[in-house]
């Protein structure tokens, strides 16, 4: 085992935890906006218990994991460096969309993080049907960087 394939492994991890938490906390905010049309006291019940697992799970989970994620994601970029001796793959197209795509992330992160406090505060604005389509969102960023690491187009 050699410190690459180690970094590599434990990146891959954190960003499957990562990318779980962003891929699930949209459906609890659908499920959230759901219980607005619902009759008391069955929605304010509903309600908290959503926001509950929506704390938790921003707090125990997508936070750390993102943390992680960028810590070896950073880690295996200098190893990168070092295997090879030279900074110049960064600037080859592939790696400059993986970056793109690590910025997309962050933002989609800080997005759905605002917006917890927005729905937990009973200011939010968006509709169950928002919260489902958004869902796939860091999916589809993650297909176009995974790509673009695995194949290194444009190396």
């Amino acid at each position: 085992m050699n410190a690459y394939d180690l970094a590599r492994g434990l990146h891959i991890l954190a960003v499957i935890a990562w990318m779980s938490g962003m891929l699930y906390l949209p459906r609890l905010y659908a499920y959230d906006a759901e219980q607005n049309a619902k009759a008391e006291p069955l929605k304010v019940e509903m309600q908290g218990l959503l926001r509950t697992w929506q704390a938790r799970l921003l707090r125990i989970i997508i936070n750390p994991a993102m943390i992680l994620s960028l810590i070896f994601g950073v880690w295996l970029f200098w190893l990168r460096a070092q295997m090879l001796g030279s900074w110049s793959f960064a600037h080859e197209p592939w790696m400059m969309v993986k970056l793109l795509g690590v910025v997309a992330l962050l933002g989609w992160h800080g997005f759905l993080a605002a917006s917890r406090k927005k729905i937990a505060n009973g200011t939010s604005t968006r509709s169950s049907k928002f919260w489902r389509l958004s869902n796939e969102v860091p999916f589809l960023i993650a297909i176009v960087m995974v790509l673009s690491v695995t194949l290194e187009w444009g190396a």
